[in-house]
């Protein structure tokens, strides 16, 4: 099913997600709408929150993203994307590398905007599966910051909150009048 996408204004944004203490049948029922939402919106990423529901649960899939390519290792072994895509991941830990780089992020909870965003440049996930398992790896590129991006959203911290002064400034319009639409 197709979920509502929570836009700017709305506080469950900025919500901690609690932890994923037990997969059942909501939790699977969920991660499987959120991966419908995010697909249908064109979406690479979308976090719990940006359907409402404050938990430490995110949706990923770079696997078809051509331009901004992403890898990930398990290990010592670089392994192919599309075998471990889309990631379901409950309550992950993010480790970032200490390289930095600028690039081009967007919100779905932004519609239509988009800034250049400083984050690292690589980053190893620590993270639950919807089997139960866990799962650890290392991940670059889009990956990297499609992770970051959302296990963001899971602290309650925003893309804009990571926006150079100048950038958040040429938004400032747009980013009111979201929290207008939100009150109402």
């Amino acid at each position: 099913m197709i979920l509502e996408i929570v836009q700017y204004g709305n506080p469950v944004l900025r919500e901690k997600g609690r932890e994923v203490k037990d997969v059942d049948e909501k939790v699977k029922k969920l991660a499987a709408d959120m991966l419908e939402t995010m697909r249908s919106a064109n979406g690479v990423g979308l976090a719990a929150q940006q359907v409402g529901v404050p938990v430490q649960m995110t949706v990923i899939d770079v696997a078809d993203i051509e331009d901004r390519p992403s890898a990930m290792f398990i290990g010592d072994d670089e392994v192919k994307i599309e075998d471990y895509m889309p990631l379901v991941l409950l309550n992950p830990q993010l480790k970032l590398s200490k390289d930095k780089e600028t690039g081009s992020e967007g919100c779905l909870s932004f519609p239509e905007m988009s800034a250049d965003i400083t984050r690292a440049s690589g980053v190893r996930c620590k993270a639950k599966l919807l089997d139960g398992k866990e799962i650890e790896f290392d991940a670059s590129g889009l990956l990297a910051r499609a992770l970051q991006h959302e296990v963001d959203h899971l602290h309650g911290i925003l893309f804009i909150d990571r926006m150079n002064a100048a950038a958040k400034a040429s938004l400032a319009g747009k980013l009111k009048r979201l929290q207008k639409d939100a009150r109402k």
